[in-house]
């Protein structure tokens, strides 16, 4: 599973080897024992990677053929494509910018694909980050 945290300073994203359900259920009861509200909600997110960013095709070649319709590939301009993501948003309220997003790219395919295509996208993720830090 992937998890993105939004946050005041940007976009964190990390593999979690906990299923959904769990991780939800977690932050609930910690939700519960801080006497904070939450909503869950089923969701999109999306982050952005250069377009020039290495195995880029590897990653829409895998998702167009493991991963129909839980993650897109939209191209934004020349220089960055966005990759949109079905899943679960976890946050204070319906309006936060801050919170947990939680996917799973697909119930169909075998748990090692799904880890594959995960860790390819977190992978394409952090030097994306690398990349740009570097411009900065």
């Amino acid at each position: 599973m992937l998890k993105l945290n939004y946050t005041e300073g940007g976009l964190y994203m990390e593999r979690v080897m906990t299923s959904p359900e769990l991780a939800i259920a977690q932050r609930v009861v910690l939700a519960m024992r801080l006497e904070q509200s939450l909503q869950v909600e089923p969701g999109h997110a999306s982050l952005l990677l250069p377009a020039d960013v290495p195995a880029l095709e590897q990653l829409e070649l895998s998702l167009r053929q493991e991963c129909r319709g839980r993650v897109n590939v939209i191209p934004v301009d020349d220089e960055f494509v966005e990759v949109s993501l079905s899943g679960s948003w976890i946050a204070e309220s319906k309006e936060a910018h801050e919170g947990m997003f939680l996917t799973v790219l697909s119930d169909s395919l075998s748990e090692t694909l799904r880890e594959r295509v995960e860790l390819l996208l977190y992978k394409l993720w952090q030097m994306s980050e690398a990349h740009i830090s570097s411009l900065a």
